[in-house]
């Protein structure tokens, strides 16, 4: 009687430590499955994100999306994070002519960096196209862009638009060329850095005379902000009495000389960059180095392009 109870016994202990080894093996076949529904669920949700961002970026900073008015300021939050890695300089010029701050008696809102008629101004940031217009008393021909940092940029004085209201635009990309339309007393970009419709002082987060960004975020803090941008203006601003445009009209005259014979191709359709060359008597890399273009960029009709 004793062995047949021993016998049960054993084979009741062997289904027993069975039934989690099977329950592991099912679990063990199951978890591929698990990675990839998981990782379905990340792609969707991902492009959910991005369609969203792309509809209206920052939306979270931001109550509406609307094409009618520059900046409309609203609560600053006491302290954001702005990402910085995704940028581009608005421009290759290193010369600033003004400050961020008091200026003639009001606040300057932006910086001001020494272009000429016909530069190139790009996009600091890849995001949409909010406002394109032009102000005859203020910033003259200007963009403004959202930003999927959370800011804004404004480039005002502009001699033509290249872009439209609602588009998107990666850093880089061109939005218009510098001018001196408007409230302006000289060919210059007024550039602008705005969250929630306040002005920051774009020194903050750009170095213009090192083509570079300070960091690859700036935190901005309510209670820092004042110091921060004062301290950004001794560091990469401009020094001195005099103002920026007085000293670089004196230092700069040799420079002045050769945009005056800067000359510019106007696209047509089917043209190329070497048929350009050909007709303008020039190099394709001349003229690519000239516009901060790449060999292998598509001309679209229309595109404004310096050649000498």
């Amino acid at each position: 009687m004793i062995k047949p109870l021993k016998k049960i016994f054993a084979i009741a202990l062997v289904s027993i430590v069975a039934i989690p080894m099977q329950g592991q093996d099912l679990l063990a076949r199951q978890a591929p499955i698990d990675r990839k529904m998981k990782a379905v669920d990340s792609v969707a949700l991902s492009r959910l994100i991005q369609f969203e961002q792309m509809a209206s970026p920052a939306a979270d900073l931001y109550e509406d999306w609307e094409n009618h008015y520059a900046h409309r300021e609203t609560e600053l939050p006491d302290s954001f994070r702005i990402d910085l890695r995704d940028f581009h300089m608005p421009t290759d010029s290193r010369v600033l002519t003004s400050n961020f701050g008091a200026r003639w008696g009001r606040q300057h809102k932006g910086l001001d960096i020494k272009v000429y008629i016909g530069d190139t101004i790009r996009a600091a940031f890849s995001g949409k196209v909010r406002v394109v217009r032009y102000e005859p008393g203020g910033y003259g021909n200007f963009v403004v862009i959202r930003h999927y940092n959370g800011l804004e940029t404004i480039y005002g004085h502009m001699s033509r638009h290249l872009v439209k209201p609602d588009q998107e635009v990666r850093a880089g990309e061109a939005i218009g060329l510098g001018g001196n339309t408007g409230r302006s007393t000289g060919s210059h970009l007024h550039f602008e850095t705005r969250l929630c419709g306040v002005a920051l002082n774009p020194a903050l987060m750009f170095d213009f005379r090192n083509q570079d960004v300070t960091g690859d975020f700036y935190l901005f803090n309510k209670k820092k902000y004042a110091r921060e941008s004062a301290q950004a203006n001794r560091l990469r601003g401009v020094s001195g009495s005099s103002t920026g445009e007085d000293r670089l009209y004196s230092q700069n005259s040799k420079r002045n000389a050769t945009a005056r014979s800067t000359r510019f191709h106007k696209v047509r359709k089917g043209e190329t960059l070497s048929s350009i060359a050909r007709k303008r008597n020039t190099t394709i890399n001349a003229i690519c180095k000239l516009n901060g273009i790449g060999k292998s960029m598509k001309l679209r009709p229309g595109q404004i392009l310096k050649y000498n």
